[in-house]
């Protein structure tokens, strides 16, 4: 965005705005709850990615634990809404504390394949206890109203509540990636040895950042189960941890903007296409390998290359008339 004058900016963001709160009008609004809900868990799992250089293939299970636990605490407890999401983010970033704590001591491929099985561990554990209700999941979570008087039995409403929670979410994002921690974050990423030379605590900075990241994963677990009122299985399954960062690679890795691409294309497909069955599969893996081909840095990230050689040529042409005039 810095390639783009403030006057272009901040009519791009007024007209974001009015599309957002207009969508529900036009769209499905279920369909756009669930845009919404994977927009942040792929931005949370970017926050590691990009900013961190940790690849993490385990974020489903702060995505699934969290709406595990906030199903249960609406329904079982008895918690209204917001209560049940604060008990259900503080399960996921506990289990983002004490599995990031074993996890940060490996790098590369290791780390993942740790997250991996971590949330393998937390798949057969919410399968096994009866409290999870198995293979059916927690069904018929019912919907009270948020704070006590906002009605949570209206479908526009819940979609503005979930658009509240996560334009939250990406500016908690946004604030970490533009902070001192986030700059710090990039050194750790860009060059590890360097930033232990200057000082720094890496492995400190890596799990605050893995808390985080897992926090902002159960967040979106829990409004997720909140705004559907049911949780099972698959939300801890390791496919949905590879459908985020699919949504990431698609949309573009270190952009704001990427998470929220991708996350309409694969849910759009998801839904529009469910009359393929299984080729949905098979058309998502050929949008994939096309988008890796075509748009190497995803389709936000190439849109901004482009901006950026735009700016370069234009600053190029102005420096050549400059020596220009003064030769002449």
């Amino acid at each position: 965005m810095k390639y783009l004058s403030p006057r272009t900016v901040q009519v791009l963001m007024l007209l974001s705005v009015c599309a957002l709160l207009a969508a529900p009008f036009v769209l499905y609004p279920n369909f756009l709850i669930e845009v919404l809900c994977f927009s942040l868990l792929a931005a949370a799992l970017n926050l590691l990615v990009s900013y961190a250089g940790l690849l993490s293939f385990g974020h489903a299970m702060f995505f699934g634990a969290a709406g595990y636990v906030t199903a249960h605490a609406i329904k079982v407890w008895g918690f209204e809404p917001a209560l049940g999401i604060v008990v259900g983010v503080a399960v996921a970033a506990g289990v983002g504390a004490v599995t990031g704590a074993l996890a940060i001591r490996r790098q590369g491929i290791y780390f993942s394949m740790i997250t991996l099985a971590f949330a393998q561990l937390c798949y057969f554990l919410a399968l096994r206890m009866p409290f999870t209700g198995g293979e059916d999941g927690l069904q018929d979570v019912p919907r009270r109203a948020l704070f006590g008087f906002i009605n949570m039995g209206n479908s526009l409403v819940v979609y503005f509540v979930v658009l509240a929670i996560t334009a939250f979410g990406f500016f908690a994002i946004y604030r970490i990636v533009y902070s001192p921690f986030g700059q710090v974050l990039r050194a750790i990423r860009d060059n590890e040895a360097r930033a232990i030379s200057l000082g720094y605590r890496v492995n400190n900075y890596k799990l605050m950042v893995y808390i985080l990241s897992a926090t902002l994963a159960g967040l979106a677990g829990s409004i997720k189960a909140v705004a559907f009122q049911v949780v099972t299985l698959s939300d801890l399954n390791w496919v949905t941890s590879g459908e985020a960062l699919l949504i990431l690679i698609l949309g573009g890795l270190q952009t704001l903007v990427g998470p929220v691409v991708g996350a309409i294309l694969i849910v759009s497909m998801s839904h529009y296409l469910a009359t393929y069955a299984e080729w949905v599969l098979m058309i998502q893996g050929m949008v994939f390998v096309l988008v890796v081909l075509v748009f190497r840095k995803g389709i936000v990230g190439e849109l901004y290359a482009w901006f950026e050689r735009r700016a370069l040529r234009t600053a190029a042409s102005a420096a050549a008339v400059a020596v220009k005039k003064e030769n002449t």
